[in-house]
């Protein structure tokens, strides 16, 4: 059994991280540590865990194969630098923190669709941001057949569960309840590691995203719609993306359009493609706390230890 302890184990991320591990046949959660919520019972937090007898406590560790951190942004490094972690624990990081190569140091991007030779040989995994996993998968393919073009346009409409559980004027429910505004236009923090990954997989470093983010009136899920222009025909630009996702259980390529509910709960991306002249609209929707976060997580940690990529992950949409 692989024995897990999760750092900062009190956001929605971790509760998501916490329902996917207890019910993993490889996994023993061993360790759920919170500062603020020490001894306290897990339940206390997260309520729908009330069947789990487990509280919230220090982690020992010596006693751990892996540890995923669950911590804002810009505190993971300062949570390693406190605390000595043994080189026989795997790290994997679903912060910011280590995403981008000027940070990365010995952490390779967690992105099973472009990277999963070097995350099975890795200790240290950088969990990709939400955002940056429905978009990076929407252009992956384009950029390793060497078909990008040098502008990108980006729509994404998230969930309230992206800003995370503490709520502020624009992201409180009574603002966000039957309303839409945009945020960060252009300047998004994903950005820097969606044009890493365009570079990584054949795209020039001159590709110009311009992205729009939209905060949604609904709790979960990202749909990303990605516009390029390219003289390739529909039924061509269609094979490239099928092939290249033909062994990537996580990522279907849809004939028809898809929608955001069909991937909510799983650890799904849906895509979609749509031509008219030489415009190409890709479609991308991810539940942004499981493949856009902890789904992914585990997935990575499935990759490391050698197991089944899709273990403990097998999970069914929730349509209605």
């Amino acid at each position: 059994m692989i024995r897990v302890g999760i750092a900062g184990a009190a956001g929605y991320t971790a509760g998501e991280l916490i329902r996917i591990l207890v019910n993993h046949p490889a996994v023993e959660l061993k360790y759920a540590q919170s500062e603020s919520h020490k001894g306290e019972p897990i339940a206390s937090v997260h309520s729908d865990l009330i069947y789990l007898p487990l509280s919230f406590a220090d982690i020992d560790f010596e006693d751990i194969d892996v540890l995923f951190i669950c911590m804002g942004h810009g505190n993971s490094a300062k949570f390693l630098a406190e605390n000595l972690v043994p080189e026989s624990v795997k790290i994997i990081d679903l912060s910011n923190d280590f995403r981008l190569k000027a940070d990365a140091g010995e952490f390779v991007y967690g992105a099973p669709e472009l990277n999963r030779e070097k995350i099975r040989a890795a200790r240290c995994v950088a969990n990709p941001g939400c955002f940056a996993t429905s978009i990076n998968l929407a252009l992956l393919p384009l950029a390793v057949a060497g078909l990008l073009p040098e502008e990108v346009t980006v729509t994404g409409i998230t969930g309230s569960t992206g800003a995370g559980q503490k709520p502020t004027q624009d992201t409180h429910f009574s603002n966000r309840s039957a309303n839409l505004s945009n945020y960060k236009v252009f300047t998004h923090q994903h950005l820097g590691e969606i044009g890493e990954t365009v570079v990584a997989a054949g795209g020039a470093e001159t590709t110009d995203i311009a992205f729009v983010p939209v905060r949604g009136c609904h709790t979960r899920g990202i749909m990303s719609d990605v516009v390029v222009r390219l003289d390739a025909s529909l039924e061509q630009i269609t094979e490239i993306y099928k092939n290249y996702y033909a062994e990537h259980p996580f990522v279907c390529v849809s004939d028809k359009p898809v929608y955001m509910k069909q991937v909510v709960n799983t650890n799904y991306c849906f895509l979609s493609l749509q031509k008219e002249g030489r415009k190409l609209l890709i479609t991308s929707v991810v539940d942004n706390l499981l493949k856009g976060a902890s789904g992914q997580a585990v997935q990575n940690m499935n990759l490391m230890f050698g197991l089944d990529e899709m273990e403990g992950l097998r999970l069914k949409a929730n349509y209605f």
